[in-house]
C-alpha cells in the first residue's frame, strides 16, 4: 500500500467524500459485540481503525459548535465513535478523564450510552457543555456532564457512587508542540494559532511537562480510572509520537509503561489513521508543522516519512484486583490536565 500527502495549509476543508469511517480490529480476549445495528465490528478483522476517511473538520462540521476548534489538540470524532461503539453496549457509562472540547462525550451520547468527563480548564469545559446541548439538540439519547477540576485526583473529583460502575474509559494524554496548532498563510508568510491550553501562565497542565512528567502525570489519572472502571472493563488511549528536534518522542511505550503501574493489564494494540484509504493507496493529512519538518529533515539529507496514525492502546481492569494495588494506591501527586 503506497502512502501519498494530501495537505491543506489552511484550517477550512474541502468537502470530502462521506465514507464510513469504522474500521475493524483484532479482538486478544474475544469478540467486542455492536448492538447498535450499525456498524459492525469484525472479531478476526485488521488491528487498523480507517478512522481518517473523512477530514477532521468534516467529521465535527455541524455535529460539534465551531469554537470547538481553538483546541489546540482535538480527537477525531471517529476514533472515539469506534472505540465506543467496540468496547460498550448501549447504557454503559463512558469516562473521559482529558475530555477537552468533549468529543468522547459528544460521540458516547449519539450511540446512546452515556458519558462523564472531566476537564481542568474552564474554556475547554464551557465548549465541552456546549457540544453536549448541541448534541442533544440533535437527539443524541445519552446524558452526560462535565466536572471541573484536576484529573490527576479523579477520586476526590467524582462522586464515589461511581466506582467500578464505568464500561470504558477513552482518552488521549497532550501531544508535543509539533502537532498543536492551526495556520493561516499571509502576505508575511505562515501564522501559527490555537496551539496552547491556556495563555501560558499556568505551567502546571501536563502539556509542559517533560515525557517522564507527563507520564507519571498520566499513570496518575490511569490510577483513579481503574478504581472507577467495572472489573474487565476497557481503557483506550490513543497517543502519537512526535519528533522533537529530530528526535522521535515515544509517547506510546510511555503510555502503556504507565498503564501497566496504574494496574491495567495491556490487551491491544490497534491504529488509527490519520490517512485516507483511497483505492489501495494511503492519502497522508499531516498537520503543517509535520510535513515542514519533514520537507525540511529530507532537503539536509534524512529520510523522515510523515506520521500517517495514531497508537491505539487498550487496557483491561483485570475481574480480580488482588495484588495489582488498583483500589489501594493512594499515590498522590500535583498536574493538571488538558
Amino acid at each position: 500500500m503506497s502512502i501519498v500527502a494530501e495537505h491543506v495549509p489552511v484550517p477550512t476543508e474541502a468537502n470530502e467524500p462521506a465514507d464510513s469511517y469504522h474500521g475493524r480490529h483484532r479482538s486478544y480476549e474475544g469478540r467486542h459485540r455492536d448492538t447498535s445495528g450499525r456498524h459492525a465490528v469484525e472479531p478476526e478483522g485488521l488491528s487498523v481503525w480507517a478512522t481518517a476517511q473523512q477530514t477532521g473538520p468534516v467529521q465535527r462540521r455541524g455535529r460539534y459548535v465551531p469554537e470547538s476548534v481553538k483546541h489546540p489538540a482535538r480527537m477525531l470524532p471517529a476514533i472515539a465513535a469506534h472505540a465506543v461503539h467496540a468496547y460498550t453496549q448501549p447504557g454503559d457509562l463512558v469516562l473521559d478523564p482529558m475530555c477537552g472540547i468533549g468529543t468522547t462525550l459528544v460521540e458516547a451520547i449519539h450511540a446512546g450510552r452515556d458519558a462523564i468527563g472531566v476537564e481542568y480548564e474552564p474554556r475547554w469545559s464551557n465548549i465541552a457543555d456546549a457540544n453536549i446541548t448541541h448534541a442533544h439538540h440533535q437527539g443524541a439519547p445519552g446524558r452526560a456532564s462535565i466536572v471541573r477540576g484536576d484529573a490527576t485526583r479523579l477520586q476526590s473529583l467524582l462522586p464515589a457512587a461511581l466506582t467500578e460502575q464505568v464500561a470504558l474509559v477513552v482518552t488521549s494524554p497532550p501531544y508535543g508542540p509539533t502537532v498543536h496548532g492551526l495556520v493561516r498563510p499571509g502576505a508575511d508568510g505562515v501564522a501559527k494559532f490555537d496551539n496552547a491550553y491556556n495563555d501560558g501562565t499556568d505551567r502546571g497542565n501536563l502539556a509542559y511537562r517533560d515525557l517522564t512528567g507527563l507520564a507519571d502525570g498520566f499513570a496518575q489519572i490511569l490510577r483513579g480510572c481503574a478504581v472507577l472502571l467495572r472489573p474487565g472493563g476497557t481503557v483506550v488511549v490513543t497517543a502519537r509520537p512526535w519528533r522533537k528536534n529530530g528526535q522521535l518522542v515515544d509517547l506510546p511505550s510511555a503510555v502503556i509503561a504507565a498503564g501497566v503501574r496504574a494496574g491495567l493489564v495491556p490487551t491491544e494494540r490497534c491504529v488509527a489513521l490519520l490517512a485516507a484509504v483511497r483505492d489501495g493507496h494511503l492519502v497522508a493529512r499531516p498537520s503543517f508543522f509535520q510535513l515542514q519538518q519533514v520537507r525540511k529533515a529530507r532537503a539536509g539529507g534524512t529520510p523522515l516519512h510523515l506520521i500517517t496514525h495514531e497508537d491505539v492502546l487498550i487496557f483491561r481492569r483485570p475481574q480480580t484486583d488482588s495484588g495489582s494495588g488498583i483500589l489501594n494506591d493512594d499515590a498522590t501527586g500535583g498536574g493538571v490536565v488538558a
